[in-house]
């Protein structure tokens, strides 16, 4: 007889009647009303995904783009290090509207709308042989979806002690789940391949020290690859990332920078042909999949950083 103290939570199956949900996020830090004073390439793909998505379903967007003097993502404080119970799902480190440690995690309400959406399509740029700075905030953020303790109440909030001591005990067994489980997520990157900085030789121009940058041990050759970080922290917590749904495109290779904006890309018909692959791919695979949130997931993404 199993004794259920040693079984996990599992994830309630969606019983109700009501179109699909997607969540479409756009990466990259640069908006037009911030330092660079233009929009970025993720946001004109967000908008483009966002038309070309089914009528019928519900589109949500949002572009995590630096704005002048508007909060950021806070940084995720590895709460998990100490006692998974004392990583709360949804985190409560920081709390909507706080004047103190304002998070525009909880601001612009991302753990709900993840929560809320069957599906979610993440789009930016590389930067640096990895995904943008943005993105990692957020996905940091998001340690407490695989495990974390939905219970704040057992631990006082915020009480690491107590915390240990709930995660040694059976009752943590019931307790820890993946609470985006089930869930589909896409992720399309993009870089310029060196723009107009790289030499024949596949060096930096600018590097006088050749001999320090070896162009055969780059990291990878497959651009998508810089999103790997992401993409196996979501399948770590459940959630799908079909192999075609992880894709890379470039724009303005051997291109300066200044004739490489938005404007240009649209322009560039034949480059956006993998963007515009990878967006049927996730049309087609989301609607086959069908629902997967639920209301119970809903209510539970909300704060009790102030209750």
């Amino acid at each position: 007889m199993t004794d259920l103290a040693d079984t996990p939570a599992i994830a309630p199956e969606p019983t109700e009647s009501r179109a699909l949900r997607v969540l479409v996020i756009a990466g990259s830090q640069r908006r037009h009303n911030s330092c660079p004073g233009l929009d970025s390439k993720a946001r004109a793909l967000m908008q483009r995904m966002a038309a070309a998505l089914p009528a019928a379903w519900q589109i949500d967007t949002e572009d995590l783009g630096n704005q002048h003097g508007q909060p950021k993502i806070q940084p995720c404080n590895a709460c998990v290090s100490s006692s998974m119970a004392l990583c709360v799902y949804p985190c409560n480190c920081y709390g909507p509207r706080s004047t103190t440690q304002p998070d525009l995690m909880w601001d612009l309400d991302l753990y709900g709308r993840l929560a809320r959406a069957d599906a979610w399509a993440f789009i930016g740029p590389t930067n640096w042989y990895g995904p943008t700075t943005n993105f990692k905030l957020m996905f940091d953020r998001l340690v407490c979806a695989a495990g974390g303790n939905p219970r704040p109440d057992l631990i006082d909030k915020k009480d690491t002690l107590k915390a240990q001591a709930l995660e040694r005990s059976p009752q943590w067994r019931r307790l820890t789940r993946n609470h985006l489980e089930g869930r589909t997520a896409a992720f399309f990157t993009y870089c310029d391949g060196g723009a107009n900085e790289i030499g024949e030789d596949g060096r930096p121009l600018l590097v006088q020290r050749k001999d320090w940058f070896d162009p055969a041990q780059e990291p990878y050759r497959n651009e998508r690859d810089a999103y790997q970080g992401l993409v196996w922290q979501c399948r770590y917590s459940g959630i799908e990332v079909p192999d075609d749904l992880w894709a890379e495109g470039v724009f303005g290779e051997n291109k300066p920078y200044a004739d490489d904006q938005a404007d240009d890309m649209m322009a560039d018909f034949e480059g956006l042909k993998p963007f515009d692959a990878w967006a049927s791919a996730f049309i087609r695979h989301v609607e086959g999949k069908g629902l997967v949130a639920t209301k119970e997931d809903e209510k539970a993404a909300k704060s009790t950083t102030n209750l």
